[in-house]
C-alpha cells in the first residue's frame, strides 16, 4: 500500500540582516516543537495567504520590529518525520526598531560564517549554505584586457570587495585555461575569494579552484553532480533551472535578462519574466545579461540573490 502525503506546512522566514553582515537568530521557546532549537525569525501561514504579509506579522510578534522591504530569495521543501515544511526565505535588509524576544524567547546576532549557537533547526541549513555568496558575481574577461593588463584589474576587483570569481575564457585552449585559472586563484585566495572554473571539472582541480561553473547544455546532460562541492550553472529556461535544483547545485545564473553589447539583437527576458522564472526556486539565482553594480536592488526585488557581472566590475 501506498503511504498518504505528509501535510504541506507553509513557514515564511526572515533572514534579517545587519550591515557588517550578522544575521538575527531567534532561540525556540520552551514548550514549543523544537524547543531550545535556533533558527530565522519566522512562522506559519495558510497557502492562501501571502507570504510577504505574513512575514511582516511575524516579525513584529516575534521580534518586535517592523519590515520596510522583503526580498524573495528561495522557496524550499524541508522533510519531517509527520510533515513537509515549505520554507518561504526572504531577505530583510531594512527595518525599523529594535530586535527583542517578544515571546520571552533569546535573540543573537551571528557571523553567519562562524555560527556560535547551537543546535540550528536543520531546516536552516540551505540558508546557512546560501547566506555567505556575496552579492556579485564576476565574470573574467581577459580577451579584452590581455592576461597581464585583467590580472591588474581583478587586484583591484578584489581590493573593493569582489569575492566570487568565474574563470570563463573560450578562446583559450584547454592547457591555458588551467593556467590563466591557477594565477586567477592564487590572488583569489589571498584575498579569501572563491574561483570557479566555466565548463571544465579537470581544468578546475588542476588549478586549485573552489569548484567548476557548468554551461547549461553540460548541465542537462548530468545524471549525478560533478566532482567538486562547490558547483554552479547557467540556465535560461525552466527545465535547466529545475535541473539544477535537482542536482543541488550551491547555485544557478539565469541569463540574458536585459540586452547587452554581447549579445546584441537579443531584448533579454525583462525583470518581470526573470522574477516568474525563479519565483520559488530552491536555490539562489544570479540575474546575468545587461547587468551593473547600480541594478543589484532591482534584481533583488526580483527574486535574484545578486548580479553576475563580466564588463562592468572590470
Amino acid at each position: 500500500m501506498m503511504s498518504a502525503p505528509l501535510p504541506v506546512v507553509n513557514v515564511a522566514v526572515a533572514v534579517v540582516q545587519r550591515s557588517d553582515g550578522c544575521v538575527l537568530l531567534a532561540e525556540r521557546p520552551p514548550g514549543k516543537v523544537s524547543g531550545g532549537f535556533w533558527e530565522f525569525p519566522g512562522g506559519k501561514f495558510e497557502i492562501a495567504e501571502d507570504a510577504g504579509r505574513a512575514l511582516a506579522r511575524e516579525l513584529h510578534e516575534e521580534v518586535g520590529i517592523e519590515l520596510d522591504t522583503a526580498y524573495p530569495w528561495m522557496t524550499y521543501d524541508h522533510a519531517y518525520a509527520d510533515k513537509v515544511v515549505r520554507l518561504h526565505v526572504f531577505r530583510v535588509l531594512s527595518w525599523r526598531g529594535t530586535p527583542h524576544g517578544r515571546e520571552g524567547q533569546r535573540i543573537v546576532w551571528e557571523d553567519p560564517a562562524a555560527i556560535t549557537v547551537a543546535p540550528l533547526l536543520p531546516a536552516n541549513q540551505r540558508v546557512m549554505s546560501a547566506i555567505n555568496l556575496p552579492p556579485v558575481y564576476a565574470v573574467t574577461h581577459a580577451r579584452k584586457y590581455g592576461v597581464s593588463g585583467f590580472m591588474s584589474r581583478l587586484l583591484a576587483a578584489l581590493e573593493s570587495g569582489v569575492r566570487l570569481i568565474q574563470v570563463r575564457e573560450p578562446w583559450m585552449t584547454t592547457e591555458q585555461v588551467a593556467q590563466f585559472a591557477r594565477r586567477v586563484v592564487v590572488l583569489a585566495h589571498r584575498y579569501r575569494a572563491r574561483v570557479l572554473v566555466n565548463g571544465d571539472v579537470s581544468a578546475a582541480l588542476r588549478a586549485g579552484a573552489d569548484g567548476v561553473h557548468l554551461r547549461a547544455e553540460q548541465l542537462m546532460r548530468l545524471r549525478a553532480q560533478p566532482e567538486t562541492s562547490f558547483w554552479a550553472a547557467s540556465c535560461h529556461g525552466p527545465e535547466e533551472l529545475a535541473q539544477a535544483v535537482r542536482l543541488h547545485a550551491n547555485f544557478a545564473v539565469v541569463s540574458q535578462v536585459l540586452p547587452s553589447a554581447s549579445h546584441p539583437g537579443r531584448p533579454g527576458l525583462g525583470w518581470d519574466q526573470f522574477a516568474a522564472l525563479t519565483r520559488n526556486c530552491a536555490v539562489p539565482v544570479y540575474a546575468l545579461g545587461g547587468m551593473r553594480a547600480d541594478l543589484l536592488e532591482a534584481a533583488r526585488r526580483h527574486g535574484a540573490h545578486g548580479v553576475a557581472l563580466q564588463s562592468a566590475v572590470w
